[in-house]
């Protein structure tokens, strides 16, 4: 698994150098912007501090729907539950939940907003879930870099896992494909997207683990079969028998 580092629309040239240093220590590579070139200022190098090559390999996206688009798992930073959602982790339960995946997912991205105001509500609900860090104030606030250290610090161990994995799987990406095919079939099953039964589908749908994923995808295959074969039964004319 590919672990991608996301900054949304940073503010402070300063904050992307350090969080690239962060990235380069606990050893990932990935650093995503979106709708920002603040990696390409002088004040983001001064902090980089050995980490120069992060910032210029960093990819940039016009906005977080381009993000969504490239991965098969994006996790939103939020500093407590948004919407009544229940999918809402601690870094050390997030951390749980992406070591389980094994070869489902080839490339996940965990995604921080802006210095002053975070994600807006659309950006969080393109979010498969939500993480915070819990704190002892009643406004909790991290500095950008700060927050993006302590999830590289408790991630960690991921880099070192596809470091060893290095030949890619035959299998990988496959959550990305189950939600997709979700997509398609939960509306065949007249059940629409903004429904109950489609929102608790979503919201678990990340915390299932590789070999749940696979099960998933053999019963949505035996879905699939239904439905169509039940659709092309009902569009034949029927016969006249008299």
């Amino acid at each position: 698994m590919q672990l991608a580092f996301v900054l949304v629309e940073p503010k402070v040239p300063e904050n992307v150098g350090a969080a690239a240093r962060a990235l380069c220590t606990m050893g990932f590579g990935e650093l995503w912007l979106v709708n920002s070139d603040l990696h390409t200022r002088p004040e983001a190098h001064w902090l980089a501090h050995g980490s120069d090559h992060i910032l210029d390999n960093a990819r940039i996206f016009p906005d977080l729907a381009a993000v969504r688009n490239s991965v098969d798992l994006l996790m939103g930073t939020s500093a407590k539950p948004r919407h009544q959602r229940q999918d809402w982790h601690e870094p050390s339960r997030l951390r749980e939940v992406l070591g389980s995946k094994g070869t489902s997912v080839a490339t996940a991205a965990l995604v921080f907003g802006r210095e002053d105001r975070g994600l807006s509500n659309e950006e969080l609900a393109l979010c498969d879930l939500l993480t915070g860090i819990p704190m002892k104030v009643a406004y909790p606030s991290l500095n950008l870099a700060q927050s993006v250290m302590l999830y590289a610090w408790e991630m960690s161990g991921l880099s070192v896992a596809a470091e060893a994995a290095k030949a890619p799987a035959q299998n990988d990406g496959r959550l990305g494909a189950l939600r997709q095919r979700l997509e398609t079939l939960l509306p065949a099953l007249d059940t629409p997207p903004e429904g109950k039964l489609s929102q608790w589908v979503f919201e678990r749908l990340p915390l299932l683990t590789d070999r749940d994923i696979g099960f998933v995808h053999t019963l949505c295959g035996n879905l699939e079969r239904t439905v169509v074969g039940g659709k092309s039964r009902m569009d034949q004319p029927s016969r006249d028998t008299r």
